[in-house]
């Protein structure tokens, strides 16, 4: 790997985070600072702890931010259930697979950082 921007699981929490500024622009103006700020802020730390970990010098810090994007994305996930259920947007499939993709490749490398 030359660089996190080799990782197919950062370019696609890339594409995840520009789904959740698309989706987030439709909650009401009174979630600008409640749960559309806290939506955003949570899928950008996903390839933002990606690129982080894989700057570091170790696998052992690599895996460490691996795990904070994993916890990043169940937070993006939670935070889109909570907006589907406030009726702020409408169930996405694309969005869901593409969480359930991340979280899959995350979870793969970490494995093959350990081994």
């Amino acid at each position: 790997m030359k660089s996190h921007k080799d990782l197919t699981v950062y370019k696609t929490s890339i594409d995840l985070v520009i789904d959740v500024y698309k989706t987030s622009r439709n909650f009401p103006e009174a979630e600008k600072f409640g749960l559309t700020s806290q939506i955003r802020r949570a899928a950008v730390s996903i390839p933002s702890n990606i690129a982080e970990g894989a700057a570091r010098n170790s696998k052992k810090d690599f895996i460490r931010f691996l795990y904070i994007a994993l916890g990043s994305l169940a937070e993006t996930e939670t935070q889109l259930e909570l907006a589907v259920r406030l009726e702020f947007i409408n169930p996405n499939n694309e969005i869901e697979e593409k969480i359930i993709y991340i979280r899959r490749m995350i979870l793969n490398l970490i494995k093959s950082l350990k081994e």
